[in-house]
């Protein structure tokens, strides 16, 4: 067995190391996240935690380590009777991103459940934690649906396995550590509640940090077991603190007082629910077991909400994760001091005011200034007054540079406020990762047919089962009620759900969409656009293209919010390539096809249609979206043109790469120009019905 890294030799990450303390000390707070940049320590010090714990207690030949003093009554392998068990450490069990639901829940045996009559199931990796430690790396990678699985189970305490009326319970309480790398892709905000505390890693820029880090992780690389020696000391008194501040923690006492703080900092923070109350209670009393003390003070409370509340109070990929501390410090003094102390009494009355204004007839409660260098007093309206003008001054432009291939650059323009968009989806039905926006074989959703199983059953199609073995009944001997089902006849479901695309923004960032209110509204929709691949679980991906070529803004990725600060801050002018930024597209999705080949791409083209860029650029433009049609490859282009006289130039694109055109007005999911598009086009197709029938 590998010896793990020291967990005191770890430098630096006291926040990592304070909420890891805590969870190993009262696992009821609900696991920690722990979001940071790659090569940070956050697996060491998962890892490292694990060779921390108590050994357990278990029942011999138990798979479910049931705990023998008061064995799990609904355990597999029971009932169990109390009394002496084996003794073992802790176990550490890993998730790795790929695993499927038989291997995270477990697996029931399908066909000895109908063959049979026998209940046969094998243990998945939440029993294996089981009074241990469960590890998610890139927790934020996993497929949504194990997530769900797995964060359900870390708040039952127990895990449910129900297959075609064949049902099994076990117990699952575990110390649930997530480790993420925000660059990655986020998790969806319903899914970071359900973690308890969450930390932010980062290296450290202190060079003499660094150094210490570098010297003992070289000297562990050198002799692990005498590196974990040097440390071996400080392990075990860590380890009995984690004992003492476990049996302490039953007799800690929270006040109202906290409990007051607690709720006011939730409320002054508007998290959504009640689960951020209960954890910050929870934290805060180990908190206080962990320092030795019966008694949760204030700042129990105030390191309560710095772990707990950061990651709840992201409601969307662009909002930014983290927590006022100053309006934090001013919630808890506001509502700070003890249950026993008297109220205060009532203030002393304000005297009446003066009909005029103010006790003193000024409109502010004095007497306004006259004149001199005093400030000048506002009037009721609470705006100063105007100075009269006598010429207009000119506007200033924004900051304007020259850009390669003709035009200037102007400065970025912010983004307007972004809006429900219109479902884009891939057409045909893919096979691709889970996710909610084009049609897919999944393995969840609803039943669409049935087939014969390769491999293991997992899915079982009942009735096509059943018709499949009725024509034989006679002949296996079968006169009576009853069915006898072998495992030719056994049918697995075939289930059509959503998979998540690959959706490429090909951006025109030229000279003709410099107009301040036209780009404006550009970055609203592709920032709306944005947000509707977070929803739906796509990958993302940036190109842009102005002056003599074309730039990959952002590779493909699962982190729209990255994208969001790339898209936020893209200079516009010069020419519009528009020839290179579709081959630069072109490049990009088929580079990423050979890395993820069932991934269905998406392109929106996001332009006026326009192309000046190099010799016969619209012959050039033209057949550069002729790719992408001989590929097959569905796009979308967002029509960007605007003013009374319009050329159609995007319509024509369109057209040229196989896809289909919307205006910037009919992007919009409530559009009124695509409800009349929609229903003329409902009406034509009726139509067309009718003089057929006719």
């Amino acid at each position: 067995m590998n010896t793990p890294y020291p967990f005191t030799a770890l430098v630096g990450q006291d926040d990592l190391r304070l909420a890891l303390l805590l969870n190993a000390v009262s696992p009821a707070v609900g696991g920690v996240l722990v979001r940071g940049e790659k090569g940070t320590a956050k697996s060491t010090a998962v890892r490292a935690l694990s060779a921390l714990l108590p050994d357990v207690s278990v029942v011999s030949g138990c798979r479910f380590s049931c705990d023998p003093a008061a064995p799990d009554a609904n355990c597999p392998d029971g009932p169990h009777t109390a009394g002496a068990g084996d003794e073992r450490a802790a176990r550490m069990v890993e998730l790795p991103v790929g695993a499927s639901e038989d291997r995270l829940v477990g697996a029931l045996d399908i066909e000895r459940a109908l063959a049979e009559g026998v209940k046969a199931f094998e243990p998945g990796l939440l029993a294996d934690a089981h009074r241990g430690i469960l590890y998610v790396d890139e927790v934020n990678l996993l497929h949504d649906h194990l997530v769900d699985l797995l964060l359900d189970a870390a708040a039952m305490g127990a895990s449910y396995v129900e297959r075609e009326g064949v049902s099994v319970r076990h117990a699952a309480r575990f110390l649930l550590v997530g480790t993420m790398n925000p660059e990655e892709g986020e998790l969806r905000p319903q899914l970071l509640d359900r973690f308890g505390l969450t930390v932010e890693v980062a290296a450290s820029r202190e060079p003499d940090q660094r150094v210490e880090v570098v010297r003992r992780r070289l000297a562990y690389d050198d002799g692990p077991e005498e590196f974990a020696a040097r440390w071996a000391e400080d392990e075990a008194e860590l380890r009995e603190r984690i004992v003492a501040a476990r049996a302490l923690l039953p007799s800690v006492r929270l006040g109202d007082a906290a409990l007051r703080q607690i709720a006011a900092t939730c409320a002054a923070f508007e998290v959504d629910g009640m689960r951020a109350d209960l954890v910050m209670a929870r934290t805060a009393t180990a908190l206080a077991a962990w320092a030795g003390r019966d008694d949760v003070t204030a700042e129990d409370v105030r390191q309560a909400a710095l772990l707990a509340l950061p990651h709840r109070r992201r409601r969307n990929p662009f909002d930014a994760p983290g927590l006022d501390e100053d309006k934090l410090d001013e919630t808890l003094e506001e509502f700070g001091g003890s249950e026993d102390d008297d109220p205060e009494p009532d203030p002393e009355p304000d005297p009446e005011p003066d009909p005029d204004g103010g006790p003193d007839g000024g409109p502010g409660g004095g007497q306004p200034p006259q004149g001199g260098d005093g400030p000048e007093v506002p009037p009721q309206g609470g705006e100063a007054e105007p100075e009269p003008v006598t010429e207009e001054a000119p506007q200033e432009e924004p900051a304007q540079q020259p850009v390669a291939g003709g035009g200037r650059e102007q400065a970025p323009v912010a983004a307007t406020e972004p809006f429900r968009a219109k479902l884009l989806t891939v057409p045909g039905t893919g096979a691709g990762a889970a996710g909610r926006r084009s049609r897919a074989r999944t393995e969840h959703g609803r039943t669409t047919g049935s087939t014969r199983p390769r491999g293991t059953l997992t899915k079982l199609h009942l009735a096509a089962t059943v018709q499949a073995a009725a024509p034989h009944q006679r002949a296996r001997g079968r006169s009576g009620p009853g069915l006898v089902v072998r495992r030719d006849d056994l049918r697995q479901a075939t289930r059509e759900g959503r998979e998540g695309n690959l959706v490429l923004f090909l951006v025109d960032a030229s000279g003709s969409m410099a107009a301040r209110q036209r780009m404006s509204a550009v970055k609203g929709a592709v920032l709306s656009l944005l947000l509707d691949a977070y929803q739906r679980r796509d990958k993302v991906g940036l190109v842009t293209f102005r002056g003599r070529d074309a730039e990959v803004a952002l590779p493909p990725t699962s982190s729209v919010d990255t994208a969001a600060a790339r898209l936020e801050q893209l200079p516009t002018g010069g020419r519009t390539p528009l020839a290179a930024g579709l081959l630069r597209a072109h490049e990009v999705l088929r580079v990423e096809r050979l890395r993820d080949p069932v991934r269905r791409p998406l392109l929106v083209v996001v332009t006026d249609g326009r192309a000046t860029g190099g010799a016969e650029p619209v012959a050039q433009a033209a057949r550069a979206a002729g790719l992408f049609a001989a590929a097959d490859i569905a796009s979308v282009t967002v029509d960007c043109e605007s003013g009374p006289v319009r050329l159609g130039l995007a319509g024509q694109l369109a057209r040229d790469l196989g896809g289909t055109a919307v205006t910037l007005d009919e992007l919009r999911a409530d559009s009124i120009a695509g409800l009349v598009r929609d229903v003329q086009g409902a009406q034509g197709a009726q139509a067309t019905t009718t003089r057929k029938a006719a």
